[in-house]
């Protein structure tokens, strides 16, 4: 192995990757991670035949290595896998689900809904970019497939397990006549190792240490790997990997480990990469025979209808009275405090407040914690934990639970 010049960084190295995102146009537009996120353990499928012998490289050269590509067109199969520590939501997800008890005739085929099952296990799909107005994502299931498919002003959705298509199309002017804009790119969803790696980048500052952890190779590529880590103790996050190719610079997989240890708790890779210009019928869409076909201005309009419009209006308002979110601590241990309406903290259990499989749910992720602050309950994942006190403030981070206590001491 070549040797591997290592290198701490701080936040000058968070302006250079700002500064020069060209790459980022050619991203995936389509969230293939959750919230994570962006919003993924992968089991290892990925080709690796040894360690490559690669010239040395500094951590800083690598970050703008990342910044500086600019492939447009790509092709690849991706691995994908979500292991946040989350129990199964059940039939919970269904009543929370678009339309879920008003009959409103939601499209198995739209990505709101199809989209969302990518936050948990582990799953294979096939993408395809050729610049910022083309892409596709197909997701593979046993015997049947999911596609999406983004042309100009066009996205098309496809579910062959239903047979059933949705539609939307923007106006031309960047104004989405039926929500095509909204599944063209999400805001603030990482989706591919790309824009994930660039997410963890943005957080790089003194709080962070950035080394070159050696090489690897991934899809047949020799690539770098670059280790992202908190200085700080009490973060949940143990560190972040990155396989950065090292032709190109385009990172190839994405690998985020919990200081818990165990499996990855979101890892994504490609196992088949290719850069060069997909073929113009891979954007090419049309409804096969007999199809369902959904506008998604219909289901705008059908959900008015029924009053889900005014509903969301009504929660939206309802938002203005939460009393603005504070920060307490830096970096990877930096705890978001909000005060919420009314100062109520959780109905009680029984009180018939909250549905009894939402009240499952809270209770297998909950623990009841005390301090100098009073008393609350902890919700916690293996990454993002949540600190919802008796009296309505609510702490949260990727922190531990005596890190969230320590806050909420700290807060009053």
């Amino acid at each position: 192995m070549a040797p591997n010049d290592s290198a701490q960084t701080n936040g000058e190295a968070t302006g250079t990757v700002v500064g020069r995102r060209k790459a980022a146009r050619y991203i995936v537009p389509f969230a293939v991670a959750g919230v994570a996120a962006a919003t993924i353990g992968l089991v290892p499928a990925l080709a690796d035949s040894g360690d490559p012998e690669l010239p040395g490289i500094t951590a800083q050269a690598l970050i703008e290595k990342i910044a500086a590509s600019d492939e447009e067109q790509l092709s690849g199969t991706l691995k994908v896998s979500t292991d946040l520590g989350i129990p199964s939501l059940g039939g919970l997800a269904d009543s929370f689900a678009p339309g879920a008890g008003t009959g409103s005739g939601e499209s198995s085929a739209s990505p709101d809904t199809k989209l969302m099952e990518l936050t948990s296990g582990t799953h294979t799909l096939r993408v395809a970019v050729d610049g910022p107005d083309k892409q596709r994502l197909s997701i593979l299931g046993e015997g049947s497939e999911y596609s999406l498919v983004h042309n100009g002003d066009d996205v098309w959705g496809y579910d062959s397990e239903s047979n059933e298509v949705y539609h939307a199309q923007s106006d031309g002017t960047g104004r989405a006549g039926g929500k095509a804009e909204e599944h063209k790119a999400p805001e603030g969803v990482p989706t591919t190792p790309k824009e994930l790696a660039e997410e963890a980048l943005a957080a790089v500052g003194d709080t962070t240490s950035v080394t070159v952890g050696g090489t690897t190779q991934v899809a047949g590529r020799d690539a770098y790997k670059l280790v992202i880590k908190p200085k700080q103790s009490g973060s949940t996050i143990g560190s972040v990997t990155v396989a950065v190719d090292a032709s190109t610079g385009v990172p190839l997989k994405f690998t985020l480990a919990p200081s818990s240890g165990g499996k990855a708790a979101v890892d994504a890779g490609f196992t088949q990469v290719d850069f060069a210009k997909p073929e113009a019928s891979t954007f090419t869409f049309t409804p096969p025979k007999g199809a369902k076909v959904t506008e998604a201005d219909e289901l705008e309009a059908e959900a008015a209808e029924k009053g889900a419009a005014k509903k969301a209006q009504e929660d939206l308002s309802a938002l203005e009275d939460f009393k603005g979110l504070d920060v307490i601590g830096e970096g990877w241990n930096a705890v978001a405090q909000i005060e919420l309406p009314g100062g109520a903290g959780l109905p009680a259990q029984g009180s018939g407040d909250v549905p009894p499989q939402a009240e499952q749910f809270l209770d297998a992720l909950g623990d009841e914690v005390t301090g100098d602050f009073g008393s609350g309950t902890v919700f916690k994942t293996r990454l993002v934990n949540a600190l919802m006190t008796d009296d309505g403030k609510v702490f949260v981070g990727a922190v531990t639970e005596d890190a969230l206590v320590k806050a909420a001491d700290a807060a009053k």
